[in-house]
């Protein structure tokens, strides 16, 4: 996932302590390859060939200045996604890896769930890059799961937190966030990404962007 506002330097002590070897960035997948329109299989080796994806996926995540990634959007078959929120008015456990992730929001349809808050807000994926328009989500969400290791996790949040919990865990299940809005946004979504798609090399974000002259 990616925030159309100013993504905050991340903070490398703080992935030290997941224990992750050095990455090295992967080019991205983009919508239309079959493995980002599908579900993913379930993680069952915790092993280091898991660390490395995972660390790779985090330099790539750093590389195109995004705030989630899923493992198929660096070609990956399996059930996983990285985060890093951490910035000024976000918890220090903003930050992790998720393994087989269980999706808790509220169900709009449930009595029980009245005056929960679903908002529609600019939301963005790096894997069609430079394109955002609103996408109505669940305000609070949580996610349950393991983490490269095989040990239990579990994160909640509000905001950008719960959004990013819910269009990562969407990856794994197959579903772009394009699957949420409708279609006059679903148009508007691909014209933006035709007009910013010359400034993206194939091999993005090993290459860099490459900013239009002004």
């Amino acid at each position: 996932m990616t925030d159309m506002a100013e993504v905050p330097e991340p903070v490398e002590d703080a992935r030290e302590a997941l224990g992750l070897p050095a990455g090295t960035i992967r080019p991205m997948v983009h919508w239309g390859q079959p493995i980002m329109h599908r579900p993913l299989a379930p993680v069952t080796t915790f092993d280091a060939g898991l660390a490395t994806l995972a660390a790779d996926m985090f330099v790539t995540m750093d590389a195109a200045d995004g705030v989630g990634l899923a493992a198929n959007q660096v070609g990956a078959d399996l059930a996983m996604f990285v985060f890093d929120l951490r910035g000024p008015g976000e918890p220090e456990g903003a930050v992790g890896v998720v393994c087989n992730p269980v999706l808790s929001v509220p169900d709009p349809d449930d009595p029980d769930s009245a005056g929960q808050a679903w908002i529609s807000d600019s939301e963005g994926c790096l894997s069609l890059p430079g394109a955002f328009v609103p996408c109505k989500r669940a305000l609070i969400a949580s996610v349950s799961g393991v983490d490269h290791t095989g040990a239990p996790v579990s994160y909640q949040g509000s905001g950008l937190m719960a959004r990013c919990l819910q269009h990562e865990s969407d990856h794994l299940r197959g579903v772009v966030f394009a699957a949420h809005v409708p279609g006059r946004l679903r148009r508007k979504l691909h014209k933006q990404a035709e007009r910013y798609a010359s400034e993206f090399p194939p091999d993005w974000p090993v290459s860099p962007r490459e900013e239009p002259l002004v």
